[in-house]
């Protein structure tokens, strides 16, 4: 039986400046953290990326094409700011003014993204969201951008905290790379939270003719076995990267359950627990009874198991299937039960994580409006075929399927009762990836990065009509 998506229902690609933009030092672009981060591992530069810089309007083009009804942007805050405060760089505020503007000469709304991963190196230096500077400097940041961008009616004030946070200060796959330090993680999130509610609250105040939301990378977390053990690692890890932050930006406290599981991980290893204020819980519970929706970035799914060894983390950034590791001292041990299919990069294909998700926001959490899918999508390694002409289409079979996967647990859950209103693609064209480099593609467009020539994949014509007809084909 097909599925059938809303006829409100709006599709779109993905996109992160840093990721397609490349011209990393043009028009007065300031350094943001993974410039020396990157630069030190000398494994792959994000130049030219996608030259998004210089091409967004082929891109924004094939995106019309391709039938997106919506794009997702972001803002690099050093283009704007490029110390991250200061003097305003007109260049860069010039590109921005151009971007929206071909985003509506091809039919397409942006949701813009304030903070995507690219802290402004100054800013980084001195604790990152760590620092109350920092924070202090983001909300200017965001300040100025509603003032100087009253084109732009939907935007984002952080995507993926959950990614900096534990990949900074966890499992040190993130600038500045640090390990264990569960202590600043779980700081970090609360400050990412506070900054959030200010920048909803700010914009709120301005009575501006537009809706405000945040991302957040939320992958489902399940026991490995019926054991209760098992049960806790999976509570434990769900405390870590998705329940302080569900509480916070949807409800607006930090439920009892949530902070007495967060002592736990802190108490097993030793560290304090993260400080907030009254002043602080106020601003966020106002925030959270503003908000207009959620966007869910969700890839794979997650088993736990119990352990109690030391933590050990193993990123597979090359793709080489089965060599990651992910063990955390005082939450679990990443475990895949047999038969769950994994991609190169070790992520779960398991889209019963999508409904699982969709389900527990509409059912936990009755003050979210409305639910976009803001990230979704399989890395793969493509090639280009022999011989090519500017006509080739790259077949990408994979791509369909987990795509058609995906799309029918979201309409499964929007029959089921979650107010879903729209699937952005990761991503619309092939980009530079933070940890892998050039090797894992995305796009439904295939980059050919030293040419920059574009070609048309399968599944962007099967995304088309998807969204042509609201239908997901069987």
């Amino acid at each position: 039986m097909r599925k059938q998506l809303p006829k409100d229902f709006v599709i779109g690609g993905a996109t992160a400046a840093y990721q397609v933009e490349g011209a990393t030092k043009e028009d007065g672009k300031g350094r943001v953290l993974w410039d020396d981060f990157l630069e030190k591992q000398g494994r792959f530069s994000p130049d030219p990326a996608a030259d998004f810089y210089h091409r967004y309007d082929e891109d924004l083009a094939l995106a019309e094409a391709y039938g997106h009804q919506v794009i997702r942007l972001s803002i690099a805050w050093s283009r704007i700011f490029s110390d991250g405060a200061g003097a305003v760089e007109s260049r860069g505020v010039a590109f921005y003014h151009r971007l929206f503007a071909a985003c509506a000469k091809h039919h397409l709304i942006p949701f813009v993204t304030l903070h995507h991963f690219d802290t402004p190196e100054r800013l980084h230096e001195i604790g990152d969201w760590l620092s109350q500077e920092m924070l202090e400097d983001f909300v200017e940041y965001a300040r100025f951008c509603f003032e100087e961008f009253p084109e732009i009616k939907h935007w984002i004030t952080i995507n993926e905290p959950t990614s900096m946070a534990v990949q900074q200060y966890t499992s040190g796959t993130f600038p500045p790379a640090e390990t264990g330090h569960f202590d600043k993680t779980f700081q970090a999130e609360h400050n990412q939270i506070v900054a959030h509610a200010r920048i909803v609250n700010l914009y709120k105040s301005m009575g501006l003719d537009g809706e405000i939301g945040i991302v957040h990378a939320l992958q489902t977390p399940y026991p490995y076995s019926d054991s209760s053990e098992d049960q806790h690692a999976a509570d434990l890890q769900d405390a870590l990267e998705n329940r302080l932050y569900l509480d916070g930006t949807l409800a607006g406290d930090y439920a009892p359950k949530t902070l007495a599981l967060i002592k736990e991980i802190l108490a097993a290893n030793q560290q304090p627990m993260f400080k907030y204020t009254d002043e602080e819980m106020a601003a966020i519970k106002k925030a959270a009874h503003q908000l207009d929706f959620v966007g869910v970035n969700n890839y794979f799914s997650k088993w736990l198991r119990a352990y109690h060894g030391k933590s050990e983390t193993i990123h597979n950034g090359d793709g080489s299937k089965g060599s990651s590791v992910a063990r955390l001292h005082g939450i679990g041990e990443e475990k895949k039960p047999a038969g769950i299919e994994t991609t190169d990069w070790d992520w779960s294909i398991y889209p019963r994580g999508m409904y699982d998700m969709l389900m527990r926001i509409h059912q936990d959490y009755p003050l979210v409006p409305a639910i976009y899918v803001t990230e979704n999508g399989i890395g793969l390694k493509e090639s280009l075929p022999a011989e090519v002409t500017p006509n080739t289409v790259i077949a990408d079979p994979k791509r369909i399927d987990y795509l058609k996967k995906y799309l029918s647990a979201i309409a499964d859950a929007i029959q089921a009762g979650a107010n879903v209103k729209g699937y952005f693609v990761w991503s619309l064209q092939d980009q530079f990836s933070w940890t892998n480099g050039y090797s894992k593609r995305y796009g439904l467009f295939f980059v050919d990065f030293p040419t920059q020539k574009r070609y048309v994949k399968q599944s962007a014509e099967w995304l088309k009509q998807v969204s042509q007809t609201h239908v997901i084909p069987e």
